[in-house]
């Protein structure tokens, strides 16, 4: 995918009215450190648009960034992290289901884990949500180049049980500092943002 504009083009907070787009829209999901920052940049091309905070869970808007002029990457706020209020919490969560429910763009939601360790609690709850939610995720196993390449297939599996995976469902290991994933993501969004003939 050749990344010639990209555009911050809307930001929700939890009383906003959400945009009606009329291009698709990729979702991405993931707990507050996983990455979620540096791997929307991979995919814009840019190196720091979407902010990398160093104090995770600063994501607590819902931000739309429009490319090309011809889809969405729909960045939804990081969950999981510990110094977020209970009530802060389940503000965000109704803000990603109304967003979930109410878009008629949406055509993929991906749900970032990190391939060293096994999915927690949140990661599981995610991912049953998204599908309870009538979508099924696409994982992306991110910090991949902090794992040893013999190490890679037996945390491909971990996820995979543990998130209860069937074996057809998506899962695209992916480093930022590589940039290893970046492709397979891109030709899945591209597949997906075809016109249905």
């Amino acid at each position: 995918m050749v990344i010639k504009n990209v555009n911050l083009e809307t930001v929700c907070g939890i009383t906003s009215t959400l945009p009606i787009n009329d291009k698709p829209e990729f979702a991405f999901a993931g707990k507050s450190n996983v990455g979620k920052s540096s791997l929307i940049n991979a995919l814009m091309n840019r190196k720091a648009y979407a902010r990398t905070s160093a104090q995770p869970g600063k994501t607590q808007t819902i931000n739309f960034y429009n490319i090309n002029d011809a889809l969405y990457y729909v960045d939804l706020p990081g969950y999981g992290y510990a110094k977020v209020s209970q009530g802060e919490k389940e503000k965000w969560g109704k803000m990603v289901e109304r967003y979930l429910h109410r878009s008629k763009q949406l055509r993929q939601v991906f749900l970032l884990v990190d391939i060293r360790h096994e999915p927690g609690a949140n990661d599981r709850q995610m991912y049953d949500w998204i599908l309870h939610n009538g979508y099924r995720p696409a994982v992306i196993a991110t910090k991949l180049d902090k794992i040893n390449r013999s190490q890679v297939q037996k945390q491909i599996k971990l996820v995979r049980t543990a998130l209860k995976m069937k074996a057809d469902d998506v899962l695209i290991p992916f480093s930022a500092e590589t940039k290893q994933g970046r492709e397979e993501i891109w030709e899945l969004i591209e597949r997906l943002a075809a016109p249905e003939p």
